[in-house]
């Protein structure tokens, strides 16, 4: 999905309270797209792309946004505003990253689009089991990426110590599966990192939690660095 931007608009709030307007104007916006058919399956959304994300995965091809010092450059405002255009034709608002989650207005965001009658889907690593909680009650669908066995969590994410990440995010699969939420968890495969045998041991391992829709993805060369996309280029080459 190509990000766009929106300048700066003017408007009342529509939230219900200043507290929680307050708050989702701190969110750092790195992109919006204002109509979406493929971040929420079956689904036509705006999507909001929120800025930091804590792990450095290989095939990340949204690098310019990882960084959680960047200001945003979409007002939290120009989603209202395109909430109010949009009512009747806009299913939701998908929140992605990023890692949206790393971000504490997420909460009261999340509540005024609920407020104005939309949906709310949510794009996740599980990278904050603790926020995830809260926001749960407030989603009615999750796209949770799962990004290989847990073993192998940090050759992908390259932050953190051996296992920190995969228990994040195991954690936050056991989170989304007993809240009893909507959700499609996707593994990007990574050639440079998993294998075929990988593969199938993470697919075996989600099923037995309960996982009843596990998406595969191929890695996008596009966007990453040098470096990787050589990686990538001599795995595939080795067939």
């Amino acid at each position: 999905m190509t990000m766009t931007t929106t300048g700066p608009t003017t408007g009342r709030a529509v939230s219900s309270s200043a507290r929680g307007a307050a708050a989702a104007d701190d969110l750092q916006i790195a992109g919006l797209v204002s109509l979406s058919t493929v971040d929420w399956p079956g689904h036509l959304v705006a999507t909001a792309f929120l800025q930091g994300c804590p792990w450095r995965c290989t095939y990340c091809h949204n690098s310019a946004i990882l960084d959680p010092r960047t200001p945003g450059v979409v007002p939290w405002q120009a989603v209202r505003d395109l909430l109010a255009r949009r009512r009747g034709l806009l299913d939701g608002v998908v929140f992605s990253g990023g890692e949206p989650t790393r971000q504490a207005g997420l909460v009261a965001a999340m509540r005024e689009v609920k407020e104005a009658g939309f949906l709310v889907g949510l794009h996740t690593g599980g990278a904050y089991p603790r926020r995830l909680r809260q926001l749960l009650p407030l989603v009615d669908w999750v796209g949770l990426d799962i990004k290989a066995p847990a073993r192998l969590y940090r050759e992908i994410t390259r932050t953190g110590g051996p296992t920190t990440s995969a228990d994040q995010a195991f954690s936050s699969l056991e989170l989304v599966l007993a809240s009893g939420v909507d959700v499609q968890v996707r593994t990007t495969v990574d050639p440079t990192v998993m294998s075929d045998d990988d593969v199938a041991e993470l697919t075996a391992v989600l099923a037995e939690r309960g996982v009843r829709e596990h998406v595969l993805q191929t890695v996008r060369a596009d966007g990453t660095t040098e470096e990787y996309r050589a990686a990538l280029a001599a795995v595939r080459a080795a067939g």
